[in-house]
């Protein structure tokens, strides 16, 4: 655990100007960073590596930070942002999201899970909270992707309609400034924006060079939902029971990689840059301070080519990493269930 005393937050002398780093401005007006830091550790690294990222990743510029309750680390995190704000960076400076986990979407929980994230980030409001997932199925923490929620069940609207209407009272109270969704697909968001009294600020979606979901992302651009980005580089770190045979990799592709070579990065910068450019924010993961400072460098460089960015264009091969298996149901065909693929949500009830 971080050491909230004996801490001192200072400003890095190689990092980057907050001010210089790229803003979107959402539906409300309100300004976001394009960039943020990811905190989902697949499994792989300890809450307090993460935790020190957060800390270091501030002190190098970044100001928006992904969280959510089920990564099992926001009570570390809020150490970390208490240290930052202590250390002269004001909360109105910060872009602090977290996420309603699957296990608290009854309109009884939902509140309650909020403000345990917000004693946890050591915070009064988040400036987002989403719906993790579209569903009321669980799995345990580290389940394999074989595992299933006996009770797991098809997407209902009218659920879900009950978690948004709860999250729409965490608006009304104070206690989170904008609301949206993640991992959804266009015929579960059309029916939210008809049936909504408060509409989703953004949308979390698996977005990077090998899975541009042109369709899902010019939906939310036109309906003022701003795209947020996770697996930016193609998730090297995502959990076992997300990886198949024919996943592809982003950051060993010939045109990211011959980019790569001629900007002297790390083809994993590509497509960050790539993803800001394109008008997504991306989250990227990083615990090393040289990866994570890479990143949030490549916002303010020198943008990719016109020729670049539609040379990346051409290499998306529709490869979706993080599938869901374990929130299918009985009956379930595979994976393609959970993502509506005929454009029609499947086995609603």
């Amino acid at each position: 655990m971080v050491q909230e005393r004996s801490y001192t937050f200072k400003i890095a002398e190689d990092g980057i100007d907050p001010e210089m780093v790229p803003e979107r401005t959402l539906y409300t007006g309100a300004q976001i960073p394009a960039i943020g830091l990811g905190t989902f550790g697949s499994d792989r690294f300890s809450g307090e590596s993460i935790a020190a990222a957060v800390l270091g990743a501030a002190e190098v510029g970044y100001r928006h930070f992904d969280c959510a309750a089920v990564y099992g680390n926001e009570h570390l995190i809020g150490e970390s942002l208490q240290a930052i704000m202590r250390g002269g960076v004001r909360r109105e400076d910060l872009w602090i999201t977290s996420k309603l986990w699957n296990d608290k979407h009854a309109p009884e929980d939902v509140i309650p899970a909020c403000k345990q994230s917000l004693r946890d980030l050591k915070l009064d409001y988040l400036d987002l909270y989403l719906i993790h997932w579209p569903f009321r199925n669980y799995h345990r923490p580290g389940a394999a992707g074989t595992e299933r929620d006996p009770n797991a069940k098809p997407y209902s609207h009218d659920e879900y309609m009950e978690t948004w209407q709860q999250l729409e009272r965490l608006v009304e109270l104070g206690l989170v400034r904008h609301i949206g969704t993640s991992n959804m697909t266009i015929p579960k968001l059309k029916l939210l924006l008809r049936d909504a009294r408060i509409k989703p600020a953004c949308n979390e979606m698996e977005l990077h060079p090998h899975f541009q979901q042109p369709e899902l992302f010019n939906f939310c651009l036109e309906n003022d939902i701003l795209p947020i980005g996770f697996c930016p580089i193609g998730s090297p770190n995502r959990p076992d029971r997300d990886r198949t045979p024919e996943d592809t990799v982003d950051i060993e592709d010939p045109v990211i990689v011959e980019i790569a070579e001629r900007l002297n990065v790390h083809p994993a910068v590509v497509c960050v840059k790539w993803a800001v450019q394109r008008g997504q924010v991306p989250i990227p993961f990083a615990v090393d301070r040289e990866h994570y400072l890479a990143n949030i460098a490549c916002t303010v460089s020198e943008p990719l080519t016109d020729e670049d960015m539609e040379a990346i264009a051409k290499i998306d091969k529709n490869c979706r990493l993080i599938k869901g298996q374990v929130f299918l149901w009985e009956g379930a065909r595979g994976w393609e269930d959970l993502w509506d693929p005929d454009g029609v949500i499947v086995d609603m009830r």
